[in-house]
């Protein structure tokens, strides 16, 4: 069954470029209510232990090193159907193939560079989530 919450960051080159205000904007007028929200900054170690599942894979440290850089954005979000609208609503994660009113297609400059992260899953969402916020923070 489907959950009514999903976890997002606002990653560090979004952040850098001064577009939070407006990808906040496009969630809330995507139809998501912001549940928590902190501008907070992942040490390498976090950035390690939160992509951890991505360790083997070649991208593994440019990826840590990228989200470790600056400043993040982190929020839960609540909507029906969260997980898989915000996937929707965050486009492609090659800006190229994003569909038009997607925010990676508006924020992104790159596959690697891609402006925001987004759960891929109801489970991903709740780990994820609970990495970056205690319960009290968590409305």
């Amino acid at each position: 069954m489907a959950t009514n919450r999903t976890f997002t960051m606002i990653k560090p080159d979004a952040v850098q470029n001064g577009h939070i205000g407006n990808i906040l904007a496009m969630i809330t007028n995507g139809g998501f209510k912001i549940v928590s929200l902190k501008l907070t900054q992942l040490t390498v170690a976090d950035a390690q232990e939160f992509y951890a599942v991505h360790a083997a894979r070649p991208f593994y440290g440019e990826l840590v090193e990228f989200m470790s850089r600056g400043p993040i954005v982190a929020a839960i979000l609540e909507k029906d159907n969260a997980v898989e609208d915000f996937r929707t609503l965050i486009g492609a994660t090659n800006p190229a193939e994003a569909a038009e009113g997607t925010i990676r297609k508006a924020y992104a400059t790159s596959i690697g560079e891609n402006a925001v992260h987004g759960s891929d899953s109801d489970e991903n969402a709740a780990i994820e989530g609970a990495f970056h916020f205690a319960g009290r923070e968590q409305f």
